[in-house]
Protein backbone atom coordinates (compact mmCIF):
# COMPACT_ATOMS: atom_id res chain seq x y z
CA UNK A 1 0.00 0.00 0.00
CA UNK A 2 2.79 2.25 0.54
CA UNK A 3 2.73 2.69 -3.33
CA UNK A 4 -0.75 3.73 -3.14
CA UNK A 5 -0.35 6.20 -0.45
CA UNK A 6 2.34 8.09 -2.18
CA UNK A 7 -0.14 8.57 -5.07
CA UNK A 8 -2.90 9.40 -2.70
CA UNK A 9 -1.61 10.70 0.33
CA UNK A 10 1.17 12.81 -1.45
CA UNK A 11 4.03 11.31 0.59
CA UNK A 12 4.93 8.61 3.37
CA UNK A 13 2.72 8.57 6.95
CA UNK A 14 5.26 9.83 9.18
CA UNK A 15 3.72 12.36 11.10
CA UNK A 16 1.14 12.50 14.15
CA UNK A 17 -2.02 14.46 14.73
CA UNK A 18 0.51 16.22 17.10
CA UNK A 19 2.83 16.82 14.94
CA UNK A 20 0.17 18.08 12.78
CA UNK A 21 -0.81 20.73 15.32
CA UNK A 22 2.68 22.04 15.94
CA UNK A 23 3.48 22.20 12.25
CA UNK A 24 0.37 24.27 11.40
CA UNK A 25 -0.06 26.04 14.20
CA UNK A 26 -3.64 25.18 14.77
CA UNK A 27 -4.09 23.90 18.36
CA UNK A 28 -4.44 20.36 18.60
CA UNK A 29 -8.33 20.02 19.62
CA UNK A 30 -8.70 21.52 16.36
CA UNK A 31 -6.83 19.32 14.38
CA UNK A 32 -8.83 16.27 16.25
CA UNK A 33 -12.21 18.42 15.28
CA UNK A 34 -10.84 18.77 11.58
CA UNK A 35 -10.58 14.77 10.69
CA UNK A 36 -13.39 13.95 13.16
CA UNK A 37 -15.47 16.55 10.52
CA UNK A 38 -13.95 15.24 7.64
CA UNK A 39 -15.53 11.61 8.97
CA UNK A 40 -12.05 9.70 9.26
CA UNK A 41 -11.16 7.94 12.55
CA UNK A 42 -9.05 9.85 14.70
CA UNK A 43 -6.03 8.17 15.90
CA UNK A 44 -3.72 8.55 18.85
CA UNK A 45 -2.17 11.81 19.02
CA UNK A 46 1.25 10.01 18.74
CA UNK A 47 0.44 7.99 16.39
CA UNK A 48 2.36 8.38 12.62
CA UNK A 49 -0.36 8.40 10.00
CA UNK A 50 -0.40 11.57 8.50
CA UNK A 51 1.76 13.14 5.54
CA UNK A 52 2.83 16.39 4.37
CA UNK A 53 -0.12 17.16 2.60
CA UNK A 54 -1.96 16.58 5.99
CA UNK A 55 -0.21 19.20 7.34
CA UNK A 56 -0.74 21.49 4.55
CA UNK A 57 -4.45 20.45 4.48
CA UNK A 58 -4.57 21.60 7.98
CA UNK A 59 -2.87 25.14 7.26
CA UNK A 60 -5.01 25.80 4.95
CA UNK A 61 -8.04 25.18 7.72
CA UNK A 62 -6.44 27.67 9.59
CA UNK A 63 -6.52 29.89 7.13
CA UNK A 64 -9.75 29.68 6.44
CA UNK A 65 -11.07 31.53 10.01
CA UNK A 66 -9.14 34.37 8.29
CA UNK A 67 -11.07 35.13 5.20
CA UNK A 68 -13.76 37.35 6.03
CA UNK A 69 -13.57 36.35 9.46
CA UNK A 70 -15.15 32.44 9.64
CA UNK A 71 -15.24 31.25 12.62
CA UNK A 72 -14.28 27.77 13.92
CA UNK A 73 -18.14 26.23 13.53
CA UNK A 74 -18.61 27.50 10.25
CA UNK A 75 -15.20 26.04 9.10
CA UNK A 76 -16.15 23.02 10.68
CA UNK A 77 -19.40 22.58 8.86
CA UNK A 78 -17.49 23.12 5.64
CA UNK A 79 -15.30 20.45 6.42
CA UNK A 80 -18.01 18.30 7.47
CA UNK A 81 -19.64 19.21 3.80
CA UNK A 82 -16.61 18.16 1.99
CA UNK A 83 -15.89 15.21 4.01
CA UNK A 84 -19.40 13.50 4.06
CA UNK A 85 -19.64 14.32 0.01
CA UNK A 86 -16.23 12.94 -0.83
CA UNK A 87 -16.76 9.56 1.37
CA UNK A 88 -19.84 9.20 -0.99
CA UNK A 89 -17.69 9.93 -4.14
CA UNK A 90 -15.18 7.97 -3.96
CA UNK A 91 -17.51 4.48 -2.72
CA UNK A 92 -19.61 5.41 -5.91
CA UNK A 93 -16.22 5.64 -8.12
CA UNK A 94 -14.84 2.77 -6.65
CA UNK A 95 -18.02 0.50 -7.56
CA UNK A 96 -17.99 1.81 -10.27
CA UNK A 97 -14.78 0.47 -11.14
CA UNK A 98 -15.56 -2.97 -9.34
CA UNK A 99 -18.47 -3.09 -11.70
CA UNK A 100 -16.90 -2.19 -14.80
CA UNK A 101 -13.95 -5.16 -14.22
CA UNK A 102 -16.03 -7.40 -13.00
CA UNK A 103 -18.12 -7.16 -16.09
CA UNK A 104 -15.29 -6.85 -18.51
CA UNK A 105 -12.99 -9.89 -17.09
CA UNK A 106 -15.19 -12.20 -15.75
CA UNK A 107 -14.11 -11.81 -12.32
CA UNK A 108 -16.19 -12.58 -9.20
CA UNK A 109 -16.53 -9.77 -6.83
CA UNK A 110 -13.58 -9.89 -4.37
CA UNK A 111 -11.15 -10.15 -7.89
CA UNK A 112 -12.36 -6.93 -9.17
CA UNK A 113 -11.72 -5.00 -6.32
CA UNK A 114 -8.33 -6.03 -5.58
CA UNK A 115 -7.84 -5.36 -9.47
CA UNK A 116 -9.30 -2.10 -8.81
CA UNK A 117 -6.47 -1.85 -6.03
CA UNK A 118 -3.95 -2.15 -9.08
CA UNK A 119 -5.23 0.44 -10.96
CA UNK A 120 -5.87 3.09 -8.96
CA UNK A 121 -2.38 4.86 -8.68
CA UNK A 122 -3.02 5.28 -12.42
CA UNK A 123 -7.31 6.38 -11.97
CA UNK A 124 -6.61 8.44 -8.67
CA UNK A 125 -5.00 11.68 -10.91
CA UNK A 126 -7.58 11.09 -13.32
CA UNK A 127 -10.54 11.07 -10.83
CA UNK A 128 -8.85 14.07 -9.17
CA UNK A 129 -8.61 16.22 -11.98
CA UNK A 130 -12.72 15.59 -13.24
CA UNK A 131 -13.88 16.48 -9.06
CA UNK A 132 -12.01 19.60 -9.05
CA UNK A 133 -13.12 20.44 -12.61
CA UNK A 134 -17.01 19.35 -11.97
CA UNK A 135 -16.82 21.43 -8.17
CA UNK A 136 -15.83 24.72 -10.07
CA UNK A 137 -18.79 24.08 -12.47
CA UNK A 138 -20.98 23.34 -10.13
CA UNK A 139 -20.18 26.41 -7.88
CA UNK A 140 -20.03 28.74 -11.21
CA UNK A 141 -23.91 27.35 -11.68
CA UNK A 142 -25.03 27.76 -7.96
CA UNK A 143 -23.24 31.27 -8.52
CA UNK A 144 -25.05 32.11 -11.16
CA UNK A 145 -28.33 30.99 -10.12
CA UNK A 146 -27.79 32.93 -6.67
CA UNK A 147 -26.76 36.02 -9.08
CA UNK A 148 -30.28 35.69 -11.71
CA UNK A 149 -32.25 35.38 -8.47
CA UNK A 150 -31.19 37.71 -6.18
CA UNK A 151 -29.89 40.49 -7.75
CA UNK A 152 -33.15 42.69 -7.71
CA UNK A 153 -33.59 41.47 -4.20
CA UNK A 154 -35.32 43.76 -1.81
CA UNK A 155 -33.17 44.61 1.35
CA UNK A 156 -32.80 41.87 4.02
CA UNK A 157 -34.62 44.23 6.32
CA UNK A 158 -37.99 44.43 4.23
CA UNK A 159 -37.88 40.42 3.71
CA UNK A 160 -39.84 38.85 6.25
CA UNK A 161 -37.70 37.55 8.77
CA UNK A 162 -40.12 33.99 9.56
CA UNK A 163 -40.17 33.34 5.85
CA UNK A 164 -37.85 30.49 4.74
CA UNK A 165 -35.34 32.29 2.21
CA UNK A 166 -35.94 30.08 -1.08
CA UNK A 167 -38.84 29.72 -3.24
CA UNK A 168 -38.39 26.57 -4.94
CA UNK A 169 -40.74 23.61 -6.33
CA UNK A 170 -39.83 20.99 -4.50
CA UNK A 171 -40.97 17.50 -5.76
CA UNK A 172 -40.50 13.37 -4.70
CA UNK A 173 -40.65 10.58 -7.24
CA UNK A 174 -41.06 7.28 -5.57
CA UNK A 175 -40.91 3.75 -6.98
CA UNK A 176 -43.82 1.83 -6.86
CA UNK A 177 -43.34 -1.63 -5.40
CA UNK A 178 -39.60 -1.81 -5.07
CA UNK A 179 -39.44 -4.74 -2.36
CA UNK A 180 -41.63 -6.58 -4.43
CA UNK A 181 -39.81 -5.72 -7.76
CA UNK A 182 -36.23 -6.42 -6.15
CA UNK A 183 -36.65 -9.09 -3.56
CA UNK A 184 -35.38 -11.64 -6.10
CA UNK A 185 -32.44 -9.90 -7.68
CA UNK A 186 -28.80 -11.19 -6.78
CA UNK A 187 -26.40 -7.88 -5.72
CA UNK A 188 -25.51 -7.55 -9.28
CA UNK A 189 -29.13 -7.36 -10.52
CA UNK A 190 -30.08 -5.16 -7.75
CA UNK A 191 -26.77 -2.52 -8.64
CA UNK A 192 -28.12 -2.34 -11.89
CA UNK A 193 -31.75 -2.04 -11.63
CA UNK A 194 -31.29 1.30 -8.92
CA UNK A 195 -28.76 2.74 -10.63
CA UNK A 196 -30.82 2.81 -14.23
CA UNK A 197 -33.51 3.87 -12.25
CA UNK A 198 -31.05 7.03 -10.95
CA UNK A 199 -29.76 7.96 -13.92
CA UNK A 200 -33.02 8.10 -15.83
CA UNK A 201 -34.35 10.26 -12.88
CA UNK A 202 -31.31 12.38 -12.65
CA UNK A 203 -31.63 12.71 -16.81
CA UNK A 204 -35.66 13.89 -16.47
CA UNK A 205 -34.44 15.99 -13.24
CA UNK A 206 -31.78 17.77 -15.15
CA UNK A 207 -33.38 18.10 -18.99
CA UNK A 208 -35.95 20.77 -17.65
CA UNK A 209 -33.21 22.73 -15.64
CA UNK A 210 -33.66 21.11 -12.04
CA UNK A 211 -31.12 19.65 -9.32
CA UNK A 212 -31.37 16.27 -7.85
CA UNK A 213 -31.40 17.05 -3.78
CA UNK A 214 -30.70 13.57 -3.24
CA UNK A 215 -31.80 9.84 -3.88
CA UNK A 216 -32.59 7.43 -1.04
CA UNK A 217 -32.88 3.92 -2.80
CA UNK A 218 -36.62 3.92 -4.31
CA UNK A 219 -37.14 7.56 -3.86
CA UNK A 220 -35.92 10.92 -5.77
CA UNK A 221 -35.90 14.29 -3.79
CA UNK A 222 -35.64 17.26 -6.97
CA UNK A 223 -35.86 21.00 -6.96
CA UNK A 224 -36.58 23.46 -9.98
CA UNK A 225 -36.46 27.24 -9.33
CA UNK A 226 -39.77 28.05 -10.97
CA UNK A 227 -43.23 26.02 -10.52
CA UNK A 228 -43.41 25.17 -14.42
CA UNK A 229 -40.15 23.44 -14.56
CA UNK A 230 -41.20 21.38 -11.65
CA UNK A 231 -44.00 20.13 -13.18
CA UNK A 232 -42.59 19.18 -16.35
CA UNK A 233 -39.97 17.27 -13.88
CA UNK A 234 -42.79 15.47 -12.36
CA UNK A 235 -45.13 14.99 -15.11
CA UNK A 236 -41.92 13.62 -16.91
CA UNK A 237 -41.00 11.25 -14.31
CA UNK A 238 -44.72 9.89 -14.01
CA UNK A 239 -44.40 9.34 -17.70
CA UNK A 240 -41.22 7.57 -17.68
CA UNK A 241 -42.19 3.70 -17.57
CA UNK A 242 -39.17 2.85 -18.79
CA UNK A 243 -37.58 3.54 -15.68
CA UNK A 244 -36.56 0.18 -14.61
CA UNK A 245 -34.84 -1.40 -18.12
CA UNK A 246 -36.21 -3.84 -19.41
CA UNK A 247 -38.90 -4.00 -16.40
CA UNK A 248 -40.96 -1.28 -16.46
CA UNK A 249 -41.52 0.79 -13.10
CA UNK A 250 -43.70 2.61 -12.02
CA UNK A 251 -43.57 6.15 -9.69
CA UNK A 252 -45.77 7.94 -7.48
CA UNK A 253 -44.74 11.94 -7.91
CA UNK A 254 -45.64 15.31 -6.52
CA UNK A 255 -44.64 18.43 -6.61
CA UNK A 256 -45.10 21.44 -4.41
CA UNK A 257 -44.05 25.42 -4.99
CA UNK A 258 -42.98 27.02 -1.75
CA UNK A 259 -40.55 28.24 0.49
CA UNK A 260 -37.44 25.88 1.76
CA UNK A 261 -34.30 25.98 3.92
CA UNK A 262 -31.25 24.74 2.00
CA UNK A 263 -28.76 23.31 4.78
CA UNK A 264 -26.20 20.45 4.55
CA UNK A 265 -26.93 19.44 1.11
CA UNK A 266 -30.58 18.62 1.52
CA UNK A 267 -33.87 20.99 1.51
CA UNK A 268 -35.67 21.39 4.72
CA UNK A 269 -39.78 22.87 5.40
CA UNK A 270 -43.30 22.22 5.51
CA UNK A 271 -43.39 22.54 1.81
CA UNK A 272 -40.90 19.71 1.45
CA UNK A 273 -43.29 17.75 3.88
CA UNK A 274 -46.19 18.08 2.17
CA UNK A 275 -44.43 17.11 -1.33
CA UNK A 276 -43.62 13.76 0.28
CA UNK A 277 -46.82 13.72 2.03
CA UNK A 278 -48.48 13.83 -1.10
CA UNK A 279 -46.61 11.29 -3.16
CA UNK A 280 -47.42 8.72 -0.85
CA UNK A 281 -51.09 9.31 -1.78
CA UNK A 282 -50.54 9.63 -5.34
CA UNK A 283 -51.76 6.82 -7.53
CA UNK A 284 -48.89 4.85 -9.82
CA UNK A 285 -47.74 6.95 -13.06
CA UNK A 286 -49.56 10.12 -11.74
CA UNK A 287 -48.72 13.38 -9.74
CA UNK A 288 -50.17 15.34 -7.40
CA UNK A 289 -49.54 18.80 -6.34
CA UNK A 290 -51.60 21.07 -3.60
CA UNK A 291 -54.22 24.04 -4.62
CA UNK A 292 -51.98 26.64 -4.10
CA UNK A 293 -49.28 25.39 -6.53
CA UNK A 294 -52.39 23.80 -8.92
CA UNK A 295 -53.50 27.67 -9.28
CA UNK A 296 -50.10 28.67 -10.49
CA UNK A 297 -49.93 25.82 -12.79
CA UNK A 298 -53.60 26.11 -14.39
CA UNK A 299 -52.19 29.09 -16.84
CA UNK A 300 -49.37 26.95 -18.13
CA UNK A 301 -50.95 25.82 -21.83
CA UNK A 302 -48.93 22.75 -21.53
CA UNK A 303 -49.70 21.36 -18.35
CA UNK A 304 -53.20 20.49 -16.81
CA UNK A 305 -54.84 20.20 -13.26
CA UNK A 306 -57.61 18.63 -12.05
CA UNK A 307 -59.14 18.72 -8.50
CA UNK A 308 -59.53 15.46 -6.89
CA UNK A 309 -60.94 14.43 -3.17
CA UNK A 310 -59.68 15.53 -0.19
CA UNK A 311 -57.55 13.22 1.86
CA UNK A 312 -56.26 13.33 5.36
CA UNK A 313 -52.26 13.86 4.84
CA UNK A 314 -50.41 12.93 8.27
CA UNK A 315 -49.27 16.64 9.87
CA UNK A 316 -51.46 18.38 7.15
CA UNK A 317 -55.19 17.43 8.15
CA UNK A 318 -57.50 17.17 5.16
CA UNK A 319 -56.05 18.46 2.09
CA UNK A 320 -57.40 18.69 -1.91
CA UNK A 321 -54.95 17.27 -4.07
CA UNK A 322 -54.75 18.00 -7.46
CA UNK A 323 -53.39 16.01 -10.59
CA UNK A 324 -50.97 17.24 -12.62
CA UNK A 325 -50.82 16.23 -16.43
CA UNK A 326 -48.86 17.33 -19.83
CA UNK A 327 -51.56 18.44 -22.53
Amino acid sequence: MSELDEVLLGGSRVYSERDLAQRSGVPLEHVHDFWRTLGLPVADPDARQYTGADVDAVHRLAELTGIDGLDWRTVASLTRATGHSADRLALWHVEALVEDFAARYELDDISARLVVLDHLTELAPVLEAQLVHAWRRQLAAVAGRIGAEFAEAHAPDQMDRYALPLARAVGFADMVSFTRLTASMDYTELAGFVQRFENAARDVVTAEGGRVVKTIGDAVLFVADDARAGARIATGLAAGGALGGSSPVEVRVSVVWGRVLSRFGDVFGPDVNLAARLSAVAEPGSVLTDPDTAELLAVEPDLAVSELAATDLVGFGSVTPFRVTRV
